[in-house]
């Protein structure tokens, strides 16, 4: 059975200031999710399953889901407020990325890939994936894509990314949320807590929110996410990480999960200002053969 991509795409980007996930930034009006979905139909990546948000579903089908529909199954899921929340919440949005996942439980019965709609992983991310998924993922052994992290910056702002630390034999040993890395004045890379910055190398291995499950990942993540209503019902900017019930496994010896180290260099739009980077940086891939032009036909 091929394995599954699970993308998601249901968060409005705000610090971007509109619906990127949409942003045509191919050389013809391609978007970041389409490259991704050509390297995982290259990779032998079986089916698609998008998180979305109800209101912008015709949009997001005529947009992006329905150009390769015929090219790979399609499933689309939504990710509201009140989706498998156990309690009554009054929030304003939902409860971040281990949510998403969650709100896919019941169309995914295969090892699965999750990755974010907003960024561009390289063409080595999915092939490392689509072996591991195939050969090698079990209920015990997950997986995720490291990359390094002078590879995936902004210029024009700080970024969030998973820190992560692994053992000689690439697995990992746990990931911290780094909420606000960035170049510093003489180039280096910091990230930053408080009042105080702390230095990062270069070649540190950072998750860019590309995990391998194995489907049996399901009802831990239900468990936990309840306990986390429970305990911030009253915290409204409470957000369930996936990081954070993938360490709890892993200090409970219930999973290992390899780290697959690429070497590709990521781009997204994390700032309106990236647009035009990430613009430059398709139409030379395809100018270097990369992808065809236009990618889909």
């Amino acid at each position: 059975m091929k394995p599954t991509l699970l993308i998601l795409a249901a968060g409005m980007g705000s610090r971007y200031g509109g619906l990127k996930q949409l942003d045509p930034l191919g050389p013809n009006g391609e978007t970041l999710i389409d490259y991704s979905i050509h390297d995982a139909i290259q990779a032998g990546f079986g089916k698609v399953v998008f998180i979305i948000r109800k209101h912008f579903e015709k949009e997001f089908k005529n947009k992006v889901s329905d150009k390769f529909s015929s090219k790979i199954e399609v499933v689309h899921v939504f990710q509201e407020l009140d989706s498998l929340v156990p309690i009554e919440v009054n929030r304003e949005k939902p409860w971040g990325t281990g949510h998403a996942i969650l709100v896919a439980k019941d169309v995914i019965d295969e090892p699965f890939a999750v990755i974010n709609a907003d960024d561009y992983y390289g063409q080595s991310g999915f092939k490392l994936m689509a072996k591991f998924l195939s050969n090698q993922c079990s209920q015990s052994e997950f997986s995720m894509v490291g990359y390094r992290i002078k590879n995936t910056l902004s210029d024009h702002g700080s970024v969030s990314r998973g820190v992560c630390s692994m053992d000689s034999d690439n697995y990992l040993i746990d990931v911290v949320e780094r909420t606000k890395i960035e170049k510093s004045t003489n180039n280096s890379i910091i990230y930053i807590e408080g009042e105080e910055s702390f230095p990062l190398a270069p070649e540190t291995i950072v998750s860019m929110n590309f995990w391998g499950f194995h489907p049996t990942v399901f009802p831990f993540i239900e468990q936990q996410f309840n306990d986390f209503v429970m305990a911030n019902q009253n915290n409204l900017k409470a957000e369930f990480f996936i990081p954070l019930y993938v360490n709890d496994m892993l200090q409970r010896d219930i999973i290992k999960l390899k780290v697959l180290e690429s070497e590709d260099k990521w781009f997204g739009v994390t700032y309106k200002e990236d647009k035009e980077t990430v613009m430059d940086s398709f139409l030379q891939l395809v100018k270097n053969g990369i992808y065809p032009s236009p990618l889909w036909s």
